[in-house]
């Protein structure tokens, strides 16, 4: 299974975070992947399905923690002035920066690297993850769809060929779901966030500011690695820094993605490009 969601990941069908279990985005993923080869659509690991998925290259990598990876980490703030106030919003841990770099779970990680003790991660260890880097674009999607019933986002060439492949998130809300044809208006990568009070009314300190606040980028940040605006004020595409929770109803309206997602998807995307939501 661990192979099997590694394979998906390299050819841009997100199983969500590889952790090596088969649930509901695993099963989602095979089923685009074999409605893209024209399997049998079972969504399942079968005969078929295992070989088109076989690896061509060994399924785990070794990443080696650097001192430029130990100054990058900083405390994440509670509060949204704090968040404000920092230099960047970056990985709070070693195993947070790994987890992502291998667009894995971090249970994952830790099973895959037992024995390391994740409160004092030296210069020079070596440390085992997923190697399931996406391919690189050749060229621009020609649209993309979200499905709000299967709460994932799919890019498609101007053929209609599958291209990518992910698990999103949406508005917890019915009537903050935007149906219909969107447009990319603009395209952001690690961009900083604009804090506005007003979207927030359940939050006590966002009552108690009264006033905007300026995040910057980093992982962390409430967009993550990148901002893509739709042509409905308020709404777009976007990262987040918690890819387990990625595929639920639970966004103020926009449609998040895991970071590794969102970073393939601005690939992919262009101004202009229509973005398609369905129910």
């Amino acid at each position: 299974m661990l192979e099997a969601q590694i394979a998906l990941a390299r050819r841009g069908i997100s199983p969500g975070p590889i952790d090596g279990v088969l649930g509901s985005q695993t099963r989602a993923a095979i089923l685009a992947f074999q409605r893209r080869e024209g399997l049998p659509e079972t969504g399942a690991l079968d005969a078929d399905t295992l070989w088109a998925l076989t690896l061509d290259a060994p399924p785990l990598a070794t990443h080696v923690v650097a001192a430029e990876d130990l100054a990058r980490l900083q405390p994440l703030s509670d509060t949204w002035l704090g968040k404000s106030q920092q230099t960047a919003l970056d990985y709070e841990t070693i195993l947070e920066l790994v987890a992502e770099k291998g667009c894995a779970s971090q249970g994952l990680i830790r099973q895959l690297n037992p024995g390391v003790d994740w409160a004092n991660v030296p210069v020079g260890c070596e440390l085992r993850l997923p190697d399931a880097t996406p391919p690189t674009p050749s060229a621009k999607a020609g649209f993309a769809v979200i499905t709000l019933s299967e709460k994932c986002l799919r890019v498609f060439d101007a053929s209609t060929n599958l291209m990518a492949h992910f698990p999103c998130s949406i508005a917890a809300r019915v009537e903050k779901r935007p149906l219909g044809e969107l447009r990319v208006m603009a395209i952001a990568e690690d961009p900083n966030y604009t804090f506005d009070p007003q979207v927030f009314p359940e939050s006590p300190e966002a009552r108690q500011l009264g006033r905007k606040l300026v995040l910057p980028p980093g992982p962390n940040n409430p967009v993550g690695v990148a901002w893509v605006s739709l042509d409905r004020p308020g709404y777009g595409i976007h990262g987040t820094p918690n890819p387990e929770q990625v595929g639920r109803t639970e966004s103020h309206g926009c449609f998040r993605l895991a970071n590794w997602n969102a970073r393939l998807f601005i690939k992919l995307a262009w101004v202009g490009m229509p973005v398609y939501v369905l129910p």
